[in-house]
């Protein structure tokens, strides 16, 4: 059916002057005889989606909503009609789906339209709703088929998460070597390393130690240091920025000989530590400090044959750290085992001072022809100058 501009333009306000006064059949008319003439845009066929769901018209609702996604897929209030047709027909995880994209999508723009942040906020209960029934049905079926909460396994629990949304898929992301066909696990547990008990009963010692020296000036440096032989940028705002700082035992490849006797306890206790001696690259053996309100933003470590080890030795309250969807507090005198490839971050939001120790150990997966032949990689990268 051919109609002209001007007549389109005409049907088009009569069918939203309907849609206000609430009359939908007489919108859709309009709305209808726009787009079947060719001449409907995004907002007439947005208008009709709108008209359509209030009738009740789900399918009609749907499939003009339909034509504004084919147009502009990060449509907001046509995420929000399809979610809602969905939802009429039963398919609510489809419906959750559409209602979670919008308001992702909502959530990176600064201002709304009063009208479409009270839909985005409907659509986010509603789809808060369906993930609680959906994970309400499943808890019963599991639970039938024998498997309760109890009964299952930490990382069948995580997959759960994972399927609702409520935890998120990290993986490994070195920054300059990455091993395959290792696990990808975020925190490993301190049970699993015969060596444990025998650092952690040093911590005493250690602490003791490091209290010895914290009054001396300019023992701590800045862990980000600019340097001339490599590209320096600012890692939020913590290059050259003693709001992170470090003493090392061990750097670059060796030990840091003035400061292992002053820490002759700290360095003898971690002797029989699986340390990885990787040229240049490790082992690290230093105390790492994190001043007051100071955060290290998420980041990936560089190699991802080696595991990271914390000792905390002054942790005040209000510190925090997390890798991958895993956060742990830091309890002085046991150790937190993690893979650092795994992306992860740190905080203080106390008013005191954080120091831990830290140091690196091999993977426990990889055999010892591995860790030589992982070696022998590094020599041959500084043999070239890398």
């Amino acid at each position: 059916m051919e109609i002209s501009l001007s007549e389109a333009e005409q049907l088009a306000r009569a069918g939203a002057a309907a849609l206000q006064a609430g009359n939908a059949a007489e919108a859709i008319k309009s709305f209808e005889r726009v787009t079947a003439s060719g001449r409907a845009n995004l907002q007439i066929w947005l208008l009709l989606a709108y008209a359509c769901r209030q009738a009740g018209d789900h399918a009609g609702a749907e499939k003009a909503a339909d034509e504004v996604l084919a147009l502009d897929n990060r449509n907001l209030r046509a995420l929000i009609v399809k979610g809602d047709a969905r939802d009429a027909t039963g398919e609510g995880r489809a419906a959750g789906n559409f209602y979670k994209t919008a308001t992702t999508l909502a959530s990176r723009l600064e201002t709304l339209p009063p009208d479409l942040a009270a839909e985005l906020e409907r659509a986010g209960k509603r789809a808060a709703d369906l993930v609680a029934g959906f994970r309400k049905g499943l808890e019963a079926h599991l639970a039938a088929a024998g498997f309760d909460e109890a009964r299952r396994s930490a990382r069948f629990q995580e997959s759960i998460a994972i399927l609702l949304e409520e935890k998120q898929v990290y993986l490994q992301q070195p920054t300059a070597y990455y091993f395959p066909r290792l696990p990808q696990i975020q925190f490993y547990e301190r049970s699993g390393f015969e060596w444990v008990a025998s650092v952690e009963a040093a911590a005493g010692d250690m602490r003791a130690e490091l209290e010895a020296v914290l009054a001396q000036d300019g023992l701590f440096r800045p862990y980000l240091q600019s340097r001339r032989d490599r590209p320096s940028y600012d890692f939020h705002g913590l290059l050259d920025n003693p709001a992170w700082s470090t003493l090392y035992l061990w750097e670059n490849g060796g030990p840091v000989e003035k400061n292992v006797a002053r820490f002759p306890k700290t360095f003898a206790a971690l002797q029989e530590v699986p340390l990885p001696r990787i040229t240049t690259r490790a082992p690290s053996i230093l105390f790492s400090l994190l001043k007051p309100g100071a955060r290290i933003e998420a980041h990936h470590g560089m190699i991802n044959t080696r595991l990271i080890c914390h000792l905390p030795l002054i942790v005040p309250p209000d510190c925090g750290f997390r890798v991958g969807n895993e956060t742990r507090a830091w309890e002085e005198g046991k150790l937190l085992i993690f893979d650092d490839t795994i992306e992860h971050e740190a905080w203080n939001d106390s008013d005191e001072d954080r120091i831990v120790l830290i140091f690196d150990v091999w993977r426990p997966e990889l055999s010892e022809d591995e860790r030589r032949a992982v070696v022998a990689i590094f020599e041959s990268i500084d043999t070239q100058g890398g």
